[in-house]
């Protein structure tokens, strides 16, 4: 009997064993989460692999379950190539990819092109275009687009010229910033230089069966709706979020819409809408298109957001979206929910969320 043989021979494990074992059902599934604690070789092959390796799935009676690496190379067996059990994940790696691209662009004066970050990978320009929109929620470009907004808003809350702000974030011309500065930072570049100051917002307090609500807008659009328990508390939230911004109180045409904002809290199937003045970043942006697209009186789950916008791993940044919502019942993000239905937070709390629903459900009933 060979050495080789002798040593598949003394870690071979009797079928029921692996079949019935817990981490053999972690193998089965693929299981990301179980990749670093867990190892398996095949004697068939002569290979050893990580849990997720995508290669079909061995007969357990050829299977041995290694809870350390050294076990597992112990076998005189070679790392799967697919998996590169010894290395980093494919997952890690990728994750490792994507950040080294954003680096580039985030330290580029310029935007780099998709073909100059593939190449910097050393992956294909459609390969890493996938890869690095189901890792951040944004195309390449996309992501070039929000980091060149955030330095103008730095650049703008530390005193900098606007022409200076707009050339240090990597705009070419003023002309190209200033076509899209209203979407970039929800106002003029003057106005945001000065914190808001002399933008002003109308807004109005009313009363529906959830408690006190606020609508606010802009001259884009509605820019925030609130709901609370206490009118003034919710006022004070708004004065936070415009601290230099000049605040009107509602006249008769601005009462209007504040009731047909009421109307539909009470009675969802009347529809909403409104021009809105949405202010987030990108990613947030697309959370909250996906959420608009959720119709009345269904659920879904921060996983299928995260999916819907081409992010499957970003479902904890989903739900920090969700959090940062101002525009309650217009972007609904009460119609997202845990993977098991259960109801989790909800920034105006979990049994307005329940109600929203309820009332959502009755309606479609």
């Amino acid at each position: 009997m060979t050495t080789m043989t002798k040593t598949r021979n003394s870690l071979h494990t009797p079928v029921s064993s692996v079949a019935d074992d817990p981490r053999w059902a972690r193998i089965v599934a693929r299981d990301k989460t179980a990749d670093g604690s867990l190892w398996y070789s095949v004697s068939t092959t002569g290979v050893y692999c990580r849990p997720s390796c995508a290669s079909r799935t061995a007969n357990p009676k050829n299977v041995a379950l290694h809870d350390t690496l050294e076990n597992a190379r112990a076998t005189g067996f070679r790392p799967c190539k697919r998996c590169n059990p010894d290395g980093l994940s494919l997952e890690c790696e990728n994750a490792a990819l994507v950040a080294k691209a954003c680096r580039l662009i985030e330290e580029s004066e310029e935007e780099p092109s998709l073909e100059e970050l593939a190449e910097a990978v050393d992956r294909s320009p459609s390969y890493f275009h996938r890869l690095f929109k189901s890792t951040t929620g944004l195309t390449p470009k996309d992501y070039a687009a929000a980091d060149r907004a955030k330095k103008v808003r730095e650049g703008l809350e530390i005193g900098n010229s606007v022409t200076e702000a707009i050339y240090d974030a990597g705009f070419n011309s003023s002309g190209r910033f200033y076509e899209k500065s209203t979407g970039i930072l929800g106002m003029t570049p003057t106005q945001y230089r000065g914190g808001g100051a002399n933008e002003e917002i109308k807004f109005a307090v009313g009363q529906t069966s959830l408690g006190a609500i606020l609508v606010a807008s802009s001259t884009k659009g509605v820019a925030s709706i609130l709901l609370g328990d206490d009118p003034d508390k919710l006022v004070r939230d708004l004065q936070d979020r415009f601290p230099k911004a000049h605040l009107i109180g509602a006249d008769r045409e601005y009462e209007a819409l504040i009731a047909q904002v009421v109307g539909f809290v009470e009675n969802p199937r009347i529809g909403l809408d409104l021009p809105l003045d949405v202010r987030g970043t990108a990613f947030q942006r697309r959370v909250w298109q996906a959420l608009q697209e959720i119709p009345p009186g269904q659920r879904v789950s921060y996983a299928e957001i995260a999916r819907r916008i081409g992010s499957p791993s970003a479902v904890r940044a989903v739900a920090g979206a969700c959090a940062a919502n101002h525009l309650a019942v217009a972007i609904p993000c009460h119609r997202v929910v845990r993977n098991d239905g259960a109801l989790s937070g909800y920034a105006w709390g979990v049994d307005r969320k329940r109600a929203l629903l309820a009332k959502e459900a009755s309606a479609s009933a």
